[in-house]
């Protein structure tokens, strides 16, 4: 290779080992660890860091120019001799900050939980403004590019955990250069159609995959019956998702089947304990306790995954209503009279008693517990359901998604849900639990993820097989500083998460707001530690991630295909990636599975994989063979996709 070439390969790699890294240039390092941490940026020495944090009443050091001008990032927060120097000066007035405005959401309503009497700034001339007062005018956060770095000042800390001010404030960095240097592509998310019913899917699936997301769970509800229209834009849908990487489930929210089926069944309509048909905000719940509504609710749902091309099913919220349990008696469910006429038949007593007469802690019991073990028994129905469809689908993934009931304990008895009972069924069935995130408890921060995996390690078998469901929506409780997560907060809670849970699922795809998609990635990648030594980086990662990479590299010394143009991905474990000097012959670009071992010849990649679903894989040019586990396969592509099975495979794909 001409030394020319070489030098700019190593030039990339070299910009590639300078990645983000941080020192707080106080002994208060305050929120910034936790705020910078939350999409990657790990902690080193001050005199090699990337980006420095100076807090208030920081000295002034005429050296920290010359690092700007050389590529540092500099942040300034508040007053100080130091933030005087770079042309943010405090003025005599002062402003009593409540509520803020930013340019990434200009229409975001921010509101500070306790006003914060902070100086009017004067700011450079070039530098721009990107959150200010909403009532002065006052900037708040402004910064500039100097040379190869940049200077992002803030009025004041971002708080206690980081977010409580300043949403946006990572997203302003980013303006100014930020490269975070890991990112994942292992994210779920839920999708209605509703929303989307004119948007143009490639544009979105493109967008989505970009986004980190890998499976895109979607509301089948909408499909269950036949509809040509409804049909042929579910199938433009998948196939879309299937250009980009992108798997496709089947989100069901039984006993919520269809709107067709609700209006033609009066007669199988699950009742409230006031005996009105169960329509509970937008699901109409049917009784399938009934034989004859179970055996049309099953027929159907077997009809909606062969008809079309999934690669997963989600039984979703499989239990009964409501969040205020038998304190509510408008909502709560199920008291249909097939249930009614089985718990008499076993106890001589009418469970409806319990809004009349009946009123002693001991039958209460008795009948929460009746109620819990029967949404256990549906939930195990339903999954044998799902199960048979491997039959004609022998790719599907099953996933199973159930409140949280081991942090918020009150949900077994509210709604019927019982982890500690469904759990075990991982020993025989092979399903993701997907554990969600309950409205009771969308308030608290994003130290809850960490609590919530502990209490659920004793009860599983199968801690791989474990699942998070975040909800991003807009809260119900006082929260500050937005109604709905977003910026700072939403990177928190994704990235402990992240941590806590082999994979990370977000309610819902529409909800992400569109300033967080680009740090989005990197604040769902989890891993231990980045340790860069000389022209290498160590990574130990617990589920795999994303290395921000420019240039061909080796990994654990061996030549590596598995790359994309700005990304090197690795396996979980611990792996070092070094500059190399070779380029190989192909590359494999985006793989939608936990990748194992990777490795390449002049015609021919080899991995070792593992995926619950199908497995979608890209590469730079598209295989003309294909051996899986030794034995010779057809390969089978959507365009330029191709789809590999299920299971552990290792694959061997041929390019001549």
């Amino acid at each position: 290779m001409p030394s020319r070439i070489k030098l700019a390969l190593f030039a990339l790699a070299a910009a590639s080992l300078h990645a983000q890294s941080f020192a707080v240039l106080s002994s208060d390092v305050g929120p910034w660890p936790t705020l910078l941490g939350s999409i990657g940026l790990q902690t080193e020495p001050a005199a090699t860091a990337r980006v420095l944090v100076a807090r208030a009443s920081t000295a002034a050091d005429p050296q920290l120019s010359a690092r700007v001008t050389a590529g540092a990032l500099l942040i300034l927060e508040g007053e100080s001799a130091l933030a005087a120097s770079f042309g943010f000066r405090a003025t005599r007035d002062t402003v009593a900050l409540t509520s803020i405005e930013d340019v990434h959401r200009p229409a975001l309503p921010i509101v500070l939980e306790h006003a914060l009497d902070i100086a009017r700034f004067e700011v450079p001339a070039a530098a721009r403004v990107f959150a200010k007062d909403h009532w002065s005018n006052a900037p708040v956060i402004a910064g500039y590019k100097q040379g190869q770095g940049a200077v992002l000042w803030v009025a004041a800390s971002p708080g206690a955990q980081g977010y409580e001010r300043f949403p946006y404030l990572l997203h302003a960095l980013h303006d100014l250069g930020l490269e975070a240097p890991v990112r994942s592509a292992r994210l779920w998310a839920f999708f209605d159609y509703s929303y989307r019913t004119r948007a143009d899917l490639d544009y979105l699936a493109a967008r989505w995959r970009k986004a980190g997301i890998a499976a895109l769970h979607v509301a089948a509800w909408h499909f269950y019956d036949s509809d040509p229209e409804r049909d042929e834009y579910l199938q433009r849908l998948i196939r879309a998702c299937h250009r980009q990487d992108i798997q496709v489930y089947a989100w069901i929210e039984l006993p919520h089947v269809s709107e067709k089926f609700w209006n033609e069944h009066p007669e199988w309509r699950e009742k409230t304990a006031l005996q009105q048909d169960a329509q509970l905000d937008w699901r109409k719940l049917m009784n399938l306790i009934n034989r004859d509504c179970f055996r049309a609710a099953s027929g159907g749902v077997t009809s909606l995954v062969r008809r079309f091309d999934w690669d997963g099913v989600n039984l979703a919220e499989l239990y009964f209503e409501s969040l205020e349990g038998m304190a509510n008696p408008a909502r709560f469910t199920p008291m249909n009279a097939d249930v009614r006429a089985q718990f008499r038949a076993q106890n001589a007593w009418d469970p409806a008693e319990l809004f009349a007469t009946r009123k002693d802690a001991a039958s209460v019991r008795l009948f929460l517990d009746y109620r819990a073990g029967l949404a256990r028994a549906m939930q195990q129905e339903w999954l044998q359901v799902v199960e048979q469809c491997r039959t004609f689908h022998p790719d599907l993934d099953i996933v199973l998604t159930h409140v949280d009931d081991r942090f918020d304990t009150g949900m077994k008895d509210a709604i019927g849900a019982d982890a500690a009972a469904v759990l075990p069924m991982l020993k025989t069935r092979d399903f993701t639990f997907l554990v969600e995130d309950p409205a009771t408890i969308w308030n608290l921060g994003p130290a809850r993820y960490t609590e919530i995996a502990r209490r659920y390690q004793p009860l599983t078998p199968r801690p791989d097989k474990m699942a998070i469901d975040i909800n991003i929506v807009e809260r119900y409780q006082d929260v500050y500083p937005t109604k709905q997560q977003t910026g700072a907060e939403l990177f928190e809670l994704v990235h402990v998460a992240a941590q806590a849970f082999p994979r990370v699922a977000l309610y819902f795809e529409n909800s992400i707001l569109a300033p967080d998609l680009d740090l989005l990635p990197s604040a769902t990648a989890a891993v231990r530690g980045i340790v860069r030594k000389g022209n290498r980086v160590t990574v130990d990662s617990p589920f795999g991630v994303g290395l921000v990479w420019h240039g061909p590299a080796l990994v654990d010394a061996r030549p590596w295909p598995a790359q994309d143009h700005d990304t090197v991905w690795l396996p979980a474990g611990v792996h070092t990636v070094a500059a190399s000097d070779r380029v190989v012959a192909v590359r494999l670009l985006d793989f939608n599975a936990t990748l194992e071992s990777a490795s390449v010849t002049s015609t021919a990649i080899e991995l070792r994989y593992r995926s619950a679903a199908r497995a979608l894989a890209r590469f730079e040019r598209k295989p003309l063979s294909l051996q899986i586990d030794g034995n010779a396969a057809q390969p089978v592509f959507e365009e330029d996709t191709l789809l590999l099975p299920r299971g552990e495979h290792t694959v061997a794909v041929g390019f001549e």
